[in-house]
């Protein structure tokens, strides 16, 4: 438990951010979902469409600290290759 002043001050905070950035995951999550299930679809404008507008989405994840650099990289090479597999 938070005894000094800047000790329950610093859980204030990390409430706070826990709740945000449990919502850029749970949007990135989503349109890395649309990406997999328009590949499953086999709809190539479509696969390829949601992965351009997930792709800023990862990114943004990368700046606020949600995900390390080399995750969201690794995601997108392997989305493309897959979207760009589709026949």
């Amino acid at each position: 438990m938070a005894n000094s002043p800047q000790a329950k001050k610093r859980a204030r905070q990390n409430v706070a951010r826990f709740a945000v950035n449990k919502m850029r995951r749970s949007r990135i999550r989503t349109t890395l979902r649309t990406v997999e299930e328009a590949i499953a679809s086999g709809d190539k404008d479509a696969a390829a469409a949601a992965l351009k507008a997930a792709q800023p989405e990862l990114m943004r994840g990368v700046t606020k600290g949600v995900y390390h650099k080399n995750t969201a990289a690794r995601k997108m090479s392997r989305l493309a290759a897959r979207v760009k597999a589709i026949g």
